[in-house]
């Protein structure tokens, strides 16, 4: 089972569970822990996920984190916990508290179903404001997965996720504000576009007809985006089934002889100097056989053309023409190894 299906798997355990956990150990045991075990750490054993986590301040001794992900011994996670129910306010968490007190680069604060990830990108050893990655895991989204997977056991990097964090942090809250414009338009957002496009004054009455004439440029906007997309997707599709139609259509009508077959496995053997052979497929069609990169028409690196009369193959060359040379015996295709590799370095 792969990341994504272990988080799939987690939501759906999350929404099962969620009504039930009525305690902040409960949200611990049934939803926290399995995210963390899902990240690949061993949640039993303390040398690298260790529960109450000791985070002295200054006269404060004895100060506990719930848990702290540790890696060579120092910790480079710290995780607060909440019940299912409470809501996550930072002002109330102890993490921006503890954070300076540790070597730890990263802050998470959960209530098992949302998940809030917090660094130090606006002032080092102070944990921000506000948090550079939230995660729903009832509403897992796809960019949210490979933003997780960062944080995986077995490819987790301090300094990687680090330096795309303040990237990502601005994405989220540029996202934010776009999604609470699309809702209620400002009038600062419709005094922005007033300044580029219209040439008069901007009275009062003139920016609260651009806040709805803004609200509707956007909302047609984003719509035109996804019909484009879904129209892209279905055009794809169609265009599939009918090159799967064409494919089954030529395959009725077309027998690949015994001739093509060996030529193709003398072609292969030559291009495996340059490009894995499980890269290399063959298309027969009435009127000639052709070698393919990727099974792609857009890659062809030969066609042969094997009838009684006469037997040839031509050779793509650097601009993708197709250069023919005659051939006694399927033998004289090794003459030409030299113009094939040349064709394989075409898509490399």
């Amino acid at each position: 089972m792969d990341f994504a299906d272990h988080l799939k798997n987690l939501s759906l355990r999350a929404s099962k569970l969620q009504s039930q956990v009525k305690t902040e150990e409960a949200t611990k045991q049934a939803l926290i822990l399995p995210f963390f075990s899902a990240l690949g750490y061993d949640i039993f054993n303390p040398l690298e996920f260790q529960p109450e986590f000791t985070a002295d301040i200054g006269l404060k001794q004895g100060e506990k984190v719930d848990y702290a992900v540790l890696q060579d011994g120092k910790p480079v996670i710290l995780v607060e916990c909440k019940t299912v129910t409470d809501k996550l306010n930072k002002a109330d968490s102890q993490l921006f508290r503890y954070f300076h007190t540790t070597t730890a680069k990263f802050g998470i604060l959960t209530n098992g179903i949302d998940y809030k990830f917090y660094t130090d990108i606006e002032q080092r050893n102070k944990m921000d404001e506000k948090p550079f990655l939230n995660v729903n895991i009832l509403n897992i989204k796809e960019q949210d997965i490979l933003e997780l997977k960062k944080f995986h056991k077995s490819v987790f990097d301090v300094n990687q996720i680090f330096s795309t964090a303040s990237e990502l942090k601005y994405l989220n809250e540029i996202k934010s504000i776009l999604s609470s414009e699309l809702e209620f338009t400002s009038e600062e957002f419709a005094k922005y576009f007033i300044t580029i496009v219209y040439p008069g004054r901007a009275t009062a009455n003139v920016v609260k007809q651009f806040q709805t004439i803004v609200k509707k440029a956007l909302n047609q906007f984003t719509s035109e985006i996804v019909s484009a997309r879904i129209k892209s997707v279905l055009d794809k599709e169609k265009e599939d089934e009918k090159a799967d139609a064409q494919k089954e259509a030529e395959g009725r009508l077309v027998e690949t002889t015994d001739e093509e077959m060996e030529a193709f496995y003398i072609i292969k053997g030559i291009l495996r100097q340059e490009i894995k052979g499980d890269r290399i497929f063959y298309r027969d069609v009435q009127s000639y056989f052709s070698v393919l990169i990727d099974d792609s028409n857009r890659k062809a690196i030969c066609r042969l053309y094997l009838t009684e009369a006469k037997k040839c193959i031509g050779i793509m060359d650097a601009g993708k023409r197709e250069i023919r040379y005659d051939l006694t015996t399927l033998d004289d295709i090794y003459k030409y190894t030299e113009q094939l590799l040349a064709a394989v370095k075409i898509y490399q």
